[in-house]
């Protein structure tokens, strides 16, 4: 599992200071916004291969962490996202856990079932997909087997 320091964190002032004290704290702190929890996704970039991290929001399928791009319902995926398409291999921190992970874009029916749990877990998704055309992915970080 690589370190903190070999990863660009997002370039939004606020998401950076999230994932570091998230990273920092050992997932003890950072976990959530507004109460909804957050993990953390190292991911790597498409055109540069650098490896970058973010703070999303998750649900839950089972073991599985779900993500959504939802971009606030912007009418474009957000960057993270196609870079996921082009690199699935993640790197996941979920509280004090870390653990390597693929990226599976969910297909419409397995949508359609979490879509209500991913609505109690952050409701302005609702808003969010009512702003767009465009249909928000949802994202199964499947852990890597041992």
């Amino acid at each position: 599992m690589a370190q903190q320091d070999d990863v660009v964190v997002s370039p939004s002032d606020w998401v950076a200071d999230q994932a570091r004290e998230y990273a920092e704290s050992g997932g003890t702190r950072g976990t959530d916004m507004n109460g909804s929890p957050c993990l953390l996704l190292d991911y790597k970039g498409r055109k540069s291969g650098v490896w970058r991290r973010t703070v999303l929001i998750y649900g839950l399928d089972g073991d599985d962490p779900l993500i959504v791009a939802s971009k606030g319902g912007a009418d474009e995926h957000p960057l993270w996202y196609l870079n996921l398409q082009a690199n699935p291999e993640v790197r996941v921190q979920v509280g004090p856990e870390r653990f390597e992970a693929t990226a599976e874009t969910l297909t419409p029916e397995e949508k359609a079932r979490v879509w209500p749990h991913l609505l109690d877990v952050y409701p302005p998704y609702a808003d969010y997909q009512a702003k767009t055309e465009r249909d928000i992915p949802v994202v199964r970080l499947r852990r890597a087997k041992a």
